[in-house]
């Protein structure tokens, strides 16, 4: 029985920039999750309060416009060197 062939180098680029900018993106919301415990270290202050507090708008578009500027820095990078 013979297999449909797909493009897969052409997807395998797509792949590997959604899960680069994905862990970019991983990375900025630890980042912030950190920094919500150590900075405002209130009393009561939970887990869920925090993460209600990190996931706004307004931070996943920094995340977003930082993964893919990040991405596209590096992708430079690799080409040159």
């Amino acid at each position: 029985m013979e297999q449909k062939r797909t493009n897969r180098r052409r997807l395998t680029g797509f792949w590997r920039a959604m899960i680069e900018m994905a862990f970019i993106v991983f990375l900025f919301y630890s980042n912030l999750l950190m920094g919500e415990f150590t900075v405002s270290n209130g009393q009561g202050k939970t887990l869920a309060f925090a993460l209600v507090d990190i996931f706004t708008p307004t931070n996943f578009a920094i995340a977003l416009v930082s993964a893919l500027l990040g991405y596209l820095v590096f992708e430079y990078l690799r080409k040159k060197l």
